[in-house]
């Protein structure tokens, strides 16, 4: 018996290690299959730009934008080469590491006016993971040493099978929800459960990922199948919203949602082909019986000078100004409230609705307004122009005038011009849509009504009021019909009025052409950056500069308006418009090329802004008081001491000559001589970060690196003007840089006690003019000052220091004992990357010191006023206060008045201040 036995275990282990080697190729296979398409995936699903084979797009790893970053092993082979000293070291510190690659989209370039990209049918369009999830699979791939990327495979591919069931936008899905009565069952494919007890109970259903429960307070009517609908319901975050999704689905899914077919009233069997001419000179003859127009101003943001600059420009006492203010943008509305009661003709929407880019919302917005307008009995109009604060105008109101004058019948859209079955599929006009939580959800397909020809391009447009009013009132088949399919589309301001106008009776006055010039940069525009907000790929135009101006002058078609403008990007290109049309100020108006924006306001409360914000303003105030003290104090005398008091009052950007100036800060303190309260404000700037390392190197391609939040690649800045970062925030790094050869830079990481939290090689091509990466850092970040160092065949080059602020605030309030070490204690082990860079701190020479090491220990502990110092000795580091003023009397002899200043946000602003109409019946 023992003998025969023993056959028979030989046999089992001979299996057992068989399987286990299949399974280990397998896995190996599996690795090498992943990293081998790290970098072809995105670029196939892209489509366009640069040659070359794969295997050499991958070697290289170039950006598809800017920027590329070079493989972990053919970096590390560079090391074993001999490139630096200490290359054992390095090679050996560096096993396990891959570089940490980003993926840029290209985007080839148009100069169509609508909002989708070129290349559409090479994007992908198809996968919109759970919110959940905070990097892609790919990232979470990459940043994992090879020696535990088995377990993370395995738990991946289980994952995947998961996800591949609940993501959302597939075609093609037989997944099936199903609501039974008062049971509990569980679907073999998307392992998605549902239970309720009662129609008036909450009904939920669970994915079998991380997605959150799906909460219902009635179930749906209809069985919710496909993709689509069930990726939107486990990402949508409120009931009510999931309730819709479903209740939409089902009117869909059962037909009584889509008209099948609408009847064209066009007697034209084809599109309509106007031509218009303009010739500058026709203003000088007087204009019979000239149109007056009805401007709609949709607006958003908190930019109101420059809004109040745009409406300066267009303003005429014989014109209407109709303004809907965002209804998040409290203090937006507030200000217009505040300028809108000096005029008759101008008033605000007695309604607020929350648009989104893409959202049904925004044309439900503009057909209310055609409503109130055409109700408004004094109101006597002929044209209709929606404009938004980013607008401004290229012509003058008389030569507008005195062009609708000549063209009163006719309505200006401009149309995409391309073949409308594309068209279609660009613009998702096939997908069903539904707006809400702030987001437009993709449910699935739909078909084209039957009888009509659909249209569209530009949500921009001008229509007379004939149009507008059978738009508003008319309940023919046409209108009704539309209203309903474009209820549930995306982008539909972009088609509605085209479709309508194209097929209605109307449809010979249409002329291609919105009287807009549009700066479309494809490449940079064309990010799909609105997919946190739409299930789509969008497009935006950017913004002009000073060496666009030139295409305002051009007179090959009729132009009025030019979009988009933004002072925070560049305040002269308006300037130049703006003198252009109306002359200069006179010699020494002040403040023509200062611009304040706001960033927060007291009414609108702290909860507005972020408990890092709200730690950094408090430091800015307490940094301005210091100056008060340092600077205007008087030795025996008390009276330009102050003690801080409660919250900012507010707190403007300040920029000047389109050069971002610091933050401006008005805060309540007590002056300790009088011990009565006054009304100060601080202007604080950051100080030089970006320092060249070495002078005298010849490398010299490298010409700014910042670190920031909120990077915005269409028009390349950090929308997070200053900078402020918590540890709880994801830094980016930015690099500029000049032309020259092809080079290899590292990039290297550091927090505040000599840790490397990350290294990266970028390949930097001849034409790159911006790199940028955020690397997957864990989080908690290290409170303290950063240092990222530039190196060119591990030389240093340049490095920049980024300040990264303990906390305060935590919601709002006075941070805890408890939550100190959440927030102030750095990743676990100081692991910030699952691969450790220790062993590059002896080749990089940057040795960590224990002295540092156990100070930042203490100072996690740290609270109350050890905690407010810690925050202002980190604060003063970089950041330095400038002046302050007072708001009103101040008990300080010596303090000046910021209405006296240059610079507060109560100094002199001419060119956006409003006031009383002129003889000519304008305002500038």
């Amino acid at each position: 018996m023992v003998t025969a036995s023993i056959p028979r275990r030989l046999a089992r282990r001979s299996r057992t290690a068989i399987v286990a080697a299949l399974t280990v190729l397998l896995i190996q296979t599996l690795i090498v299959w992943n990293f081998s398409n790290l970098d072809s995936g995105d670029e196939q699903r892209a489509g366009g730009g640069g040659g070359g084979s794969s295997r050499e797009k991958r070697d290289r790893g170039s950006y598809r934008d800017d920027v590329g970053l070079l493989g972990g092993h053919e970096q590390q082979q560079r090391h074993r080469r001999g490139a630096v000293p200490g290359a054992q070291q390095h090679s050996q510190a560096m096993n396990g590491y891959f570089s940490h690659r980003p993926k840029e989209k290209h985007r080839t370039d148009s100069n169509n006016e609508n909002s989708v990209p070129k290349d559409f049918e090479n994007i992908d369009n198809s996968n919109f993971a759970p919110r959940t999830q905070r990097h892609k699979y790919q990232t979470e791939l990459i940043k994992k040493p090879v020696s535990k990327q088995k377990e993370h495979i395995k738990r991946k591919l289980a994952l995947e099978g998961k996800v591949k069931e609940n993501s959302l936008l597939g075609k093609n899905s037989n997944e099936v929800l199903k609501y039974v009565g008062n049971t509990s069952k569980n679907t073999s494919k998307s392992n998605l459960k549902d239970s309720y007890k009662s129609s008036k109970s909450h009904h939920t259903k669970k994915s079998g990922n991380s997605s959150p429960e799906i909460k219902y307070e009635l179930p749906p009517k209809c069985e919710i199948t496909g993709k689509e609908a069930i990726s939107a319901l486990s990402r949508a975050k409120s009931k009510q919203c999931r309730q819709e999704i479903a209740e939409v689905y089902c009117q869909h899914k059962q037909g009584k949602l889509m008209p099948e077919k609408v009847t064209r009233l066009c007697p034209l069997e084809g599109k309509s082909s106007n031509n218009v001419q303009w010739d500058d000179d026709s203003v000088e003859y007087p204009t019979v019986n000239p149109v007056r127009i009805a401007f709609v101003l949709v607006v958003h943001g908190r930019a109101s000078r420059q809004l109040q600059r745009m409406f300066k420009a267009i303003y005429h006492k014989d014109h209407y100004y109709y303004i809907h203010c965002d209804k998040r943008s409290h203090y937006l509305h507030r200000q217009v409230l505040q300028f809108v009661s000096q005029y008759p003709n101008v008033r605000v929407t007695p309604w607020r609705m929350s648009t989104i880019w893409g959202g049904a919302s925004l044309l439900s917005t503009y057909l209310q307004s055609m409503r109130d307008l055409l109700e408004i009995s004094d109101w006597s109009w002929d044209f209709f122009i929606n404009l938004s604060a980013a607008d401004y105008p290229v012509r003058t109101n008389d030569q507008l005038v005195a062009f609708l004058s000549r063209y009163r019948d006719m309505n200006f859209l401009k149309s995409h011009g391309r073949d409308n079955a594309r068209f279609i599929r660009k613009q998702g006009l096939d997908r069903l849509f539904l707006e809400c939580d702030a987001h437009m959800w993709r449910l699935g397909d739909r078909k084209i009504p039957e009888g009509i020809n659909v249209d569209g391009g530009s949500d921009w447009f001008l229509l007379n009021r004939k149009f507008v009013e059978y738009v508003t009132f008319s309940n023919d088949d046409l209108v009704t019909k539309m209203k309903q399919f474009y209820s549930y589309t995306l982008l539909p301001a972009e088609s509605f009025f085209h479709t309508v106008l194209e097929n209605s009776p109307y449809c010979d006055t249409m002329v291609d052409n919105n009287l807009r010039i549009t700066n479309w940069n494809r490449k940079l525009g064309c990010k799909c950056q609105y997919k946190h907000i739409v299930d789509w790929c969008g497009c935006s135009p950017n913004d002009f500069k000073p060496s666009d101006f030139h295409r305002f002058q051009q007179t090959s078609r009729p132009t009025f308006f030019g979009r988009k403008f933004e002072a925070v990007v560049n305040q002269e290109i308006i300037g130049q418009l703006d003198y252009y049309l109306y002359g200069n100020y006179p010699s020494g108006t002040p403040g023509l090329r200062s611009y304040w924006e706001n960033l927060y306001d007291e009414a609108d409360g702290i909860h507005s802004i972020s408990d890092v914000m709200l730690t950094m303003f408090h430091a800015f105030s307490r940094l301005g008081l210091k100056r008060a003290e340092s600077s205007l104090h008087t030795d025996g005398e008390n009276t330009c001491r102050y003690y801080p008091m409660g919250h900012p009052v507010s707190v403007h950007l300040y920029f000047l000559a389109d050069r971002f100036q610091g933050f401006l800060i008005k805060h309540h303190a007590t002056n300790l001589a009088v011990s009565k309260m006054e009304t100060l404000e601080t202007w604080v700037m950051p100080k030089k970060v970006f320092k060249i390392a070495n002078p005298t190197s010849d490398f010299g391609r490298l010409q700014f690196s910042e670190v920031g939040t909120e990077w915005d690649a269409k028009e390349r800045i950090f929308r997070n003007f200053g900078g402020l970062m918590g540890p709880m925030d994801e830094p980016i790094a930015m690099q500029k840089w000049g032309k020259g050869p092809n080079i290899t830079v590292t990039v290297v990481w550091i927090d505040p006690i000599n840790v490397i939290a990350a290294t990266y090689d970028i390949l930097i091509e001849s034409t790159a003019e911006y790199t940028h990466y955020k690397p997957p850092l864990n989080l908690p970040l290290r409170p303290g000052v950063w240092t990222i160092r530039i190196l060119h065949h591990w030389v240093p080059v340049a490095e920049t220091k980024f300040l990264v602020t303990p906390l305060m605030f935590s919601n709002h309030q006075p941070i805890k004992q408890e939550e100190l070490a959440k927030f102030h204690g750095g990743p676990p082990k100081n692991a910030y990357m699952e691969q450790s860079f220790q062993g590059l701190n002896p080749v990089l020479n940057i040795p960590i010191n224990t002295a540092q090491v156990e100070e930042a220990r203490k100072n996690v502990a740290l609270l109350g006023e050890k905690l407010e110092n810690l925050v202002d000795n980190l604060t003063s580091s970089m950041w330095s206060a400038v002046d302050i003023c007072t708001t009103g009397p101040s008990s300080c002899p010596v303090m000046q008045s910021c209405s006296q200043t240059a610079w507060s946000s109560l100094s002199p602003d001419p060119k956006s201040e409003l006031g009383l109409v002129k003889h000519d019946g304008r305002l500038r």
